[in-house]
């Protein structure tokens, strides 16, 4: 059962696609879109990051940050998004720790599950019932 609207989103710190450390902190103030996906370069999960990657532009400009998650590692991350041209941060969770804070831990992998957390660190919405190729635009249906 993923965590629910209200719930202040666990704290975490990992690396992203590029070796970086980043941390949920570091966006304190701005809207979060944390979408976990089960993996890297499988026809569901390509086609939601296409989905953020069409959409993208319009994330920017209601200065909102997309950021995917899923049990892959840093290499992976990043064949993923070059092969596809996403141009939204990958976070690996290798060791499935922000996986099962989150509450999305499906067996070795992340369900699809995507949280909007405000400015304030606290849930508003949360999506366990993804449509793939029209997730973005349906996250931006709800946030307006």
């Amino acid at each position: 059962m993923a965590l629910t609207v209200g719930t202040k989103a666990p704290a975490f710190t990992t690396t992203d696609d590029q070796g970086n450390t980043v941390s949920l902190a570091d966006f304190a103030g701005k809207i979060v879109v944390l979408y976990f996906y089960p993996k890297d370069d499988t026809p569901g999960c390509t086609k939601q990051a296409q989905s953020f990657r069409d959409n993208y532009e319009e994330y920017q400009g209601k200065d909102m940050v997309v950021l995917g998650v899923s049990m892959d590692d840093e290499a992976s991350h990043k064949a993923f998004k070059e092969k596809y041209g996403l141009p939204f941060t990958l976070l690996t969770d290798v060791d499935g720790t922000i996986t099962k804070a989150y509450d999305v831990e499906g067996g070795g992998y992340a369900k699809r599950v995507t949280y909007i957390i405000d400015g304030q660190g606290n849930i508003t919405h949360v999506d366990a019932a993804v449509q793939t190729s029209s997730h973005a635009q349906d996250i931006l249906k709800v946030v307006g």
